[in-house]
């Protein structure tokens, strides 16, 4: 893949963060699970119970200097599911793999269909809009594509394991002739860790109440 064809097929990259946590994702950027926790310095079991494991509950947590994260379930990865669909990975692996990234949508209509799913229509999120060509400026060597929703095993788990995220750079390149789009589609992308420099990238962001505007938070003057 390379960076030019990326960007023509997907211009702008969407995030679907928490409400209210702009202030805080301007101050530290936005940080993956395992960035959290470093951040946090939390060890042991329970971050092993965070990190590794599937989260049936949506886990708030904060410290006097840092302030409070919230870190989302993953309800729709159980235990089960995610068994079963695994190939060369063990779920413990496959959990805290998720968990040292920060995932984006490749178009709106996915994120809009995030939005507007049962689990998230009744919560408000902060959605923050990217563009494709900066974040590939700082974080190409670090981003991985993926062909399927690898946070969801619900109906008829897809098979996943070490091949579900493939460097940027490896990405099939093929475009079909009559469509322009590429045979190979895009579900997510994710950048490893955290990405710190996320208002040089942004482009605008927006609070949403399931799908609808609430209000605008932030845009990018430059």
């Amino acid at each position: 893949m390379t960076p030019e064809l990326f960007c023509e097929q997907y211009p702008y990259l969407f995030h679907m963060a928490e409400e209210d946590t702009w202030e805080s994702i301007k101050r530290y950027g936005l940080l993956s699970t395992s960035a959290i926790l470093d951040l946090l310095k939390i060890t042991g079991k329970e971050r092993k119970d965070i990190e590794s494991s599937c989260r049936k509950e949506y886990v708030p947590i904060e410290d006097k200097k840092h302030g409070k994260f919230l870190i989302r379930d993953n309800g729709p990865l159980p235990l089960k599911k995610l068994q079963a669909s695994l190939t060369d990975m063990t779920p413990e692996q496959f959990y805290k793999a998720l968990n040292n990234k920060v995932f984006f949508w490749p178009t709106e209509q996915r994120v809009e269909s995030l939005l507007g799913a049962r689990r998230y229509r009744n919560r408000k999120h902060t959605v923050i809009k990217v563009r494709s060509e900066l974040l590939l400026k700082h974080y190409q060597t670090k981003i991985y594509l993926s062909r399927i929703n690898s946070g969801s095993a619900v109906y008829q788990p897809t098979p996943r394991g070490k091949g579900t995220f493939v460097p940027f750079i490896k990405w099939p390149e093929d475009v079909g002739p009559r469509s322009g789009k590429l045979k190979e589609p895009i579900a997510e992308i994710a950048v490893r860790y955290s990405v710190d420099k996320i208002t040089e990238i942004a482009v605008e962001v927006n609070e949403l109440h399931g799908t609808k505007l609430l209000k605008k938070v932030w845009q990018n003057s430059v």
